[in-house]
């Protein structure tokens, strides 16, 4: 595996159990699998992560070579035995810029976090969506505000320097007043890093059922916006900058895994229901221990990069996606002229030169800027 521009890598690593289906997800995820199942599971992870797998093909990992980030999500990593899995990533890799586990509160016990600092984690986020009781409940997670409070805390006490958490905005019913309690009581947590999503209604969920059954009436895209916009500012009060379209951070503080991303680097995906990108070639694990392979074109490839880095608050370079990927060195004028297009409507700036980036408000049409400038 390479990187389009370097030698480091990124690993991403799926761990496809949960405790329990939330009703909004559709994630590659299932509740209840026994024991010896997710005991396998990690094994065969750890096993890859080796390089002695010859699941993916016989394509390796890059053994050896330097990686950048190593990011364990989910469904609930800790639901396996995590511990094989930080040997292997230390033994096949060693020191990693940046070793970020996803956690739920209910998971979080001390010797867990033990573990996990023992193995070399730096960074930890916990999905905890709400701190309303109410929307919690209706949401499916199995925990309170009040337990995802003793979490985060546990984790700081823990020696966890680096730590942040996801909120969701958005759930049917969701007032003004209980939406600015669940941000307050976030805030007064003193996250490093916090995302905000809104939430999306996902075809099969049971979230989807309850609307298509009549039983939950969805916000308005506009009710969504303002929350979001609470969140914004409540949290750039307390030193926390969007950097992406839904992520917030302490200068220093962002996740390097995500960034890594969205500029446009490789990463290798582990495990059923994870992706990854590689070159041209991009995989997806399936549930029979392999990986489903394809190609993109060269100029495809190059699209999906260099559209990405609109989501991010650095915005995007025209010279620099030319030098980068010459196949799109005759889209730039096109380009040029569609952003300063959007510049009067306050949907995107240009800030220096060639660079452009998207305002608040142009972070609200985002896919859809990027999707005229894929066309």
């Amino acid at each position: 595996m390479r990187r389009n521009n370097g030698t480091k890598l990124n690993l991403y690593v799926h761990f496809p159990f949960c405790r329990s289906k939330c009703a909004y997800c559709a994630l590659h995820s299932q509740g209840g699998v026994p024991e010896a199942v997710r005991t396998a599971y990690a094994a065969r992870i750890v096993r890859e992560i080796e390089g002695v797998s010859t699941s993916r093909g016989g394509g390796g990992l890059g053994t050896g070579r330097p990686y950048h980030t190593v990011y364990l999500g989910g469904g609930t990593p800790a639901l396996c035995d995590l511990r094989p899995v930080c040997a292997a990533v230390r033994d096949a890799f060693g020191t990693v810029d940046e070793f970020t586990v996803e956690l739920n509160p209910c998971d979080i016990t001390p010797s867990l976090l033990d573990d996990l600092i023992e193995g070399g984690v730096n960074r930890i986020s916990m999905g905890v969506q709400s701190l309303d009781d109410n929307v919690l409940r209706a949401m499916g997670r199995p925990h309170t505000a009040a337990a995802a409070e003793a979490a985060f805390r546990a984790i700081r006490a823990a020696g966890f320097g680096n730590a942040g958490f996801d909120l969701i905005a958005g759930w049917p019913g969701t007032t003004e007043s209980s939406w600015g309690d669940t941000v307050a009581r976030a805030c007064a947590l003193d996250p490093d890093h916090v995302s905000v999503y809104a939430l999306i209604r996902e075809p099969g969920t049971v979230l989807d059922n309850a609307v298509r059954e009549g039983r939950l009436v969805p916000m308005d895209d506009d009710a969504v916006l303002s929350m979001h916009d609470a969140a914004r500012e409540a949290l750039a009060e307390i030193g926390l900058a969007r950097y992406e379209v839904s992520n917030f951070a302490r200068p220093g503080f962002e996740c390097r895994h995500n960034l890594s991303v969205w500029r446009g680097e490789d990463y290798a995906g582990l495990g059923s229901g994870a992706h990854g990108r590689e070159g041209l070639r991009r995989t997806v694990g399936n549930d029979a221990g392999g990986y489903d392979v394809s190609m993109l074109t060269a100029e495809e490839d190059a699209l999906e990069r260099a559209l990405f880095t609109l989501r991010m608050a650095e915005g995007m370079d025209l010279d620099e996606m030319a030098g980068r990927w010459p196949i799109l060195g005759s889209r730039m004028e096109g380009w040029r002229n569609e952003l300063e297009s959007l510049v009067p409507h306050g949907i995107a700036k240009n800030v220096s030169g060639s660079r452009f980036v998207l305002t608040d408000r142009g972070y609200e049409v985002c896919d859809a800027v990027i999707s005229r400038l894929a066309g």
